[in-house]
């Protein structure tokens, strides 16, 4: 057992691994450990790796992506293009010929027409849970690794749920904007407390389950509905039905992702199962509800308020949206009715959120640009390799994307033969599959030789060699 430190010994330790970071800095776990120095001091480096014949990595950022990214790719060397906007098609096309890597959030629409015009493009990062906004089949057919952010901002939806809740109970946006017009209107009719009414969850994953807990923790009863059997947490409970849920919830929260399943999932025949006077909110995809029908059922009373923070389309940027081109549609009618809170998509925007999801995507971005690893691409087999050793000289990491289809990985072991092969990953998802592999006893002309060999086998779909 070591001898006790003084103090003020430890206090300096735990300052550099940022656990007494101040009060403002996010909330995310340091990346170093306050017992790193006490590790062994002979366990090796990894190597850096960087591309063959690729020049300098270009990235392009639009809308306004967190710092944190920022100074990550930074870190790197790349060439980073940063806008604070989406872009229009035409803009975007021009944009993205010669990039390697692209990050966005929800605006920005890459599809099969735009991403065909990215010949030098490899990854796509979302900063962001969802990434409807690409076309994933065809990123993943052309050889482009997309990565989004599953968890980062869960939190910051979770706490804007339950204010949502609370605020809807007390009519606050109501009572706010009169007063704000001049109006005096102290009532206690028609407000509740929330404790002791039942909150339905539509999709328990990772927001759903968090605020299934916060919910709890002020005295409400929590009912969830997913297609998947999920355990649940505290005294939830999962019914086995959306219809079941509808029945017996007092507030019906959304938190699904945008599918075909998923579009226009609560229309007029969902509503009329709600209880009367109940609350809705939708803080998932603007597709998921169908807001003619929502405002019907607000115009006649069936139910009591609810929250809209996303819409079917929404601007590119902040400032008005009313340009003919028909941003926000239904939003006139909205704003005429009782107790509706409209919010501009802000569910994730918050600093510890766009901070947490600027170091994910940042990192995975980063990781597989310079080592290959896939993990936790969403349209994209997962493959990684552990990494070489910082005093290995001569090797090379090949990254092959091809077709699934057989005979595949003899054509390239066969390329490979001449060569050490180190250690190797293959596995495929659909029509794509992904094989690194490290070869040893190479020279700078057997690395353009494998290159050249690799890119001319007739399923090949992407090539990287990194050394």
């Amino acid at each position: 057992m070591s001898s006790p430190q003084p103090i003020s010994q430890l206090s300096k330790a735990f300052e550099k691994t940022g656990l007494n970071s101040p009060k403002n800095t996010v909330s995310t776990s340091p990346t170093t450990s306050y017992f790193d120095q006490y590790r062994p001091s002979g366990v090796k480096q990894g190597k850096t790796l960087k591309p063959f014949s690729a020049g300098d990595l270009k990235i392009l950022l639009l809308e306004n992506v967190n710092q944190t990214a920022l100074d990550i790719f930074a870190q790197q060397g790349y060439q980073v293009e940063f806008l604070k906007t989406s872009l229009p098609e035409d803009e975007l096309i021009e944009k993205i010929k010669d990039v390697h890597a692209i990050g966005i959030r929800s605006k920005t629409r890459l599809t099969e027409n735009v991403l065909k015009h990215a010949k030098n493009l490899v990854a796509i990062g979302c900063f962001c849970i969802g990434t409807n906004q690409v076309d994933l089949e065809y990123a993943a057919k052309n050889g482009i690794a997309v990565f989004n952010s599953p968890f980062s901002n869960s939190r910051s939806v979770a706490e804007l749920t339950i204010a949502e809740i609370i605020s809807l109970s007390r009519e606050l946006g109501d009572r706010n904007m009169e007063l704000h017009n001049g109006t005096w209107n102290k009532k206690s009719a028609r407000c509740w407390e929330v404790r002791g009414k039942t909150l339905g969850i539509v999709g328990y994953g990772h927001i759903g389950s968090q605020l299934s807990v916060l919910a709890e923790a002020l005295g409400m009863n929590v009912l969830y509905y997913d297609v998947l059997m999920i355990m649940s947490l505290g005294n939830s409970k999962q019914v086995s039905s959306l219809q079941e849920l509808l029945n017996n919830s007092d507030f019906v929260t959304l938190h699904v992702p945008e599918t075909s399943d998923t579009k226009q999932m609560i229309s007029t025949p969902q509503l009329a199962e709600m209880r009367d006077g109940a609350y809705l909110i939708n803080n998932s995809r603007g597709t998921v509800v169908d807001l003619p029908a929502l405002i019907e059922a607000l115009k006649i009373g069936k139910l009591a308020g609810a929250c809209i923070d996303v819409f079917p389309k929404e601007p590119r940027a902040n400032g008005p949206y009313f340009n003919g081109d028909d941003l926000l549609p239904f939003i006139d009618d909205l704003k005429t009715l009782k107790n509706v809170i409209l919010t501009p998509h802000i569910g994730g925007s918050t600093e510890e959120a766009q901070s947490a999801i600027g170091i994910e995507v940042g990192t995975v971005l980063t990781k597989y640009l310079n080592e290959g690893a896939s993990i936790g691409a969403v349209n994209f087999p997962e493959v990684a390799l552990r990494a070489l050793d910082l005093d290995q000289e001569n090797v090379c990491r090949i990254l092959y994307i091809h077709q699934n289809v057989p005979g595949v990985l003899k054509t390239v072991n066969q390329i490979l033969s001449e060569y050490n092969i180190e250690k190797q990953f293959s596995d495929s998802r659909g029509d794509i599959a992904y094989l690194m592999a490290d070869v040893s006893g190479v020279n700078h002309d057997d690395i353009k030789n494998l290159s050249a060999e690799l890119e001319a086998t007739p399923f090949n779909v992407s090539t990287r060699l990194l050394y």
